[in-house]
């Protein structure tokens, strides 16, 4: 099991769940750092002495205060991270939900393992370092399951009119603001055929639904 731990973490009642967590897998070393930037400044301090951390937990979103801050999200970290300490595992702990952008996470940053913030989380978040420690890759299935259904067919013309839609235009009026601006098509009876072909994608009941996932799974 892991041995040195930091964990970035803005919140300290969050903290609790999390060193109970770590308790429970006899992690005798760990530390929490509020400030992205400390949080580097001591993973490279460690590098330096010959005694590195083998895990970052981060979250992604740090409020800003009076101090100021160079490194501002947990993305940003993880970056600056992957430069210094390639082979560093991390593990993402976040209430972010959205699809596309923990898609990116392991994608584009290269994280290890991802736990979303919840009412089970902290079952979630022992098991996860488990795994990352035995060298898996750990995307819930849940997210996996909203990735694998995100539509990639999904046009810029689609994303016009679901983002026209989701602005409280009518069909008639985005008929017109196509006929506009040059959109093709732009016939009222088009636009109504493509709204029902990306409801049944999505598998939406009527507009309203369909625009709440959008959102959810980051298309808007």
């Amino acid at each position: 099991m892991f041995k040195k731990v930091i964990i970035a973490e803005d919140h300290e009642i969050r903290n609790l769940g999390v060193v109970n967590t770590l308790k429970e897998l006899q992690i005798p070393q760990y530390v929490f750092v509020n400030y992205c930037d400390d949080g580097l400044k001591k993973i490279q301090n460690a590098l330096d002495e010959g005694n590195p951390y083998q895990l970052l937990i981060t979250d992604l979103g740090f409020d800003r205060d009076h101090r100021e801050q160079h490194i501002t999200s947990g993305q940003e970290l993880i970056d600056k991270v992957r430069i210094i300490q390639p082979d560093l595992k991390i593990i993402v702990f976040s209430v972010e939900k959205k699809p596309k952008t923990i898609d990116e996470l392991f994608k584009k940053h290269g994280i290890n393992g991802y736990v979303s913030k919840g009412r089970n989380d902290a079952k979630e978040l022992k098991s996860t370092i488990q795994k990352v420690y035995s060298g898996d890759l750990v995307i819930p299935q849940e997210i996996m399951n909203s990735i694998r259904n995100n539509p990639h067919e999904i046009s810029e013309y689609d994303l016009a009119l679901l983002g026209l839609l989701s602005k409280g235009w009518k069909q008639h009026e985005i008929s017109q603001h196509f006929q506009t601006n040059g959109l093709n098509p732009n016939s009222r009876s088009a636009i109504e055929k493509r709204l029902n072909e990306l409801r049944e994608t999505l598998n939406a009941k009527n507009n309203i639904e369909m625009v709440v996932i959008c959102k959810d799974i980051g298309i808007l």
